[in-house]
């Protein structure tokens, strides 16, 4: 006589197996969700951190011009006149409230980030130089710290006004960023990182929920760049059809 599992036995399996996916499923959408959260999270914390690191020191963190005086002198990289050599060192930024290419510091938006730790205001241990690529060689988890989301960090930089910027959404001043996603190997940590509806979630929470304007910004269409609907800031939205990983960010650092 052939055995055979029942209809009961058959109806409790396929509970259990519906049980076990709902709650894998149910566990990558609360994952990606902490996620999502911790990319705020982490600009309100290194914007408290810039914040704190000027009021203390009254400069921006790479741009200041006496940070050997505080951490000693990076020898190997900037030798900044007679200040002992520190460990591991740091370099003068050139005080001109721009965390760009500075005439001293050729890389005031990496030392930020080394300026920034070795003031005990951040997490993390960070080299203050560019990769070897090109002078704004991000390397997350080395020169710039890393997002949870996977292949992402967050990049000082100073973007000047430049109406025909063919990706970055920008007003009529130049302002200081942290710039959010992923390393392209070459440049800065702008690649897109995150999809249309994550970035719009994001925005809306944090700022006014539209790519082109506020405090947050999106990069505007461009080649693969589909996050916003629009290259007009003023018409802009974000493109929730795409479901693609289209959007990385431009955060205004300061007021």
């Amino acid at each position: 006589m052939k055995k055979a599992f029942s209809l009961v036995e058959l109806s409790i399996v396929l509970v259990i197996l519906g049980l076990l996916t709902g709650g894998i499923l149910g566990g990558q959408s609360l994952i990606r969700a902490a996620e999502l959260r911790s990319v705020s999270a982490d600009f309100s914390r290194y914007q408290t951190a810039v914040m704190t690191f000027r009021d203390k020191y009254f400069a921006l963190p790479g741009d200041m011009v006496n940070a050997t005086a505080f951490w000693g002198d990076d020898n190997t990289n900037c030798a900044d006149g007679a200040v002992a050599n520190g460990t591991p060192g740091t370099c003068n930024g050139n005080g001109d409230g721009a965390l760009g290419s500075g005439t001293v510091n050729p890389s005031e938006f990496f030392r930020a980030w080394q300026q920034l730790a070795l003031a005990g205001l951040i997490e993390g241990t960070y080299t203050g130089i560019a990769g070897a690529a090109d002078p704004r060689h991000s390397i997350i988890g080395t020169n710039v710290p890393r997002s949870r989301i996977a292949n992402a960090g967050f990049s000082f930089y100073y973007e000047i006004y430049t109406p025909a910027h063919p990706n970055r959404f920008v007003n009529a001043s130049s302002k200081n960023l942290i710039q959010f996603g992923a390393a392209s190997g070459i440049v800065e940590t702008y690649y897109p990182v995150i999809k249309p509806e994550e970035a719009w979630n994001i925005d809306t929470k944090m700022d006014d929920g539209r790519p082109g304007l506020g405090s947050l910004m999106a990069w505007k269409p461009s080649g693969a760049w589909t996050c916003s609907t629009s290259a007009d800031p003023a018409t802009a939205t974000y493109n929730l059809a795409d479901t693609t990983n289209g959007c990385n960010f431009d955060f205004v650092l300061l007021p």
